[in-house]
């Protein structure tokens, strides 16, 4: 990289890192988790298929939380925050969703959390396919959308299984650092209720 580059994106990222500390200030509560039932506490819905979509339902907590949402973006810039605004400064998915050649996700976003300037990491950071894009949906639409090979990378169910219960990227959802909220429950226990709904069926809830 260049010197002149170099200089750029450090001072680019040291600004980064001032604005996402104020934002987090502002508009984070204390970092504490909600919780999430159990699949045995629907056990006593005898509807298979009701069963399976009050299962999605209380996924749906960890799913339209704002760790996750801000990733999943519809549009061409990432969101941040617990009112989910438009990431400051200004960046772009990119043809890989990496971020664009001259600003990388990986520019700013290291490996783990940077903690003094509370900047959110992750050695695979960047944001998800437009085809995954969560942002504007129902709970339902999302349902059919992670059901769907064609807009989930090409998943299968049990695949999906093992990706929301034990990726390490989603997991970073429960250790966002900083004051950020982490999203409800743990990884366990929305892994475990993903599971329960595919074993369930799969079924998603209306629209």
């Amino acid at each position: 990289m260049r010197p002149t580059r170099l200089v750029g994106s450090l001072l680019f990222c040291a600004v980064a890192g001032a604005v996402a500390a104020l934002a987090v200030a502002a508009t984070a509560p204390a970092s504490t988790a909600a919780s999430l039932r159990s699949p045995k506490d629907f056990a006593s819905i005898a509807d298979r298929t009701e069963r399976s979509r009050a299962l999605f339902a209380e996924a749906g907590k960890v799913i339209e939380s704002p760790r996750c949402q801000n990733c999943h973006p519809a549009g061409n810039r990432p969101s941040q925050g617990e009112d989910m605004h438009p990431h400051q400064p200004m960046v772009v998915r990119g043809a890989d969703d990496h971020g664009v050649p001259a600003l990388r996700c990986t520019t700013c976003h290291q490996a783990a959390n940077y903690e003094p300037g509370g900047v959110p990491g992750h050695p695979h950071w960047g944001v998800a396919p437009l085809s995954m894009a969560w942002q504007g949906k129902s709970l339902g639409q999302i349902c059919e959308q992670i059901k769907d090979p064609a807009r989930n990378g090409q998943r299968t169910l049990a695949q999906i299984r093992e990706h929301m219960g034990h990726d390490s990227l989603v997991g970073w959802a429960w250790h966002p650092g900083g004051t950020r909220a982490p999203a409800p429950g743990t990884q366990a226990q929305f892994g475990a209720l993903i599971d329960a709904w595919v074993a369930t069926g799969a079924a998603c809830p209306a629209s």
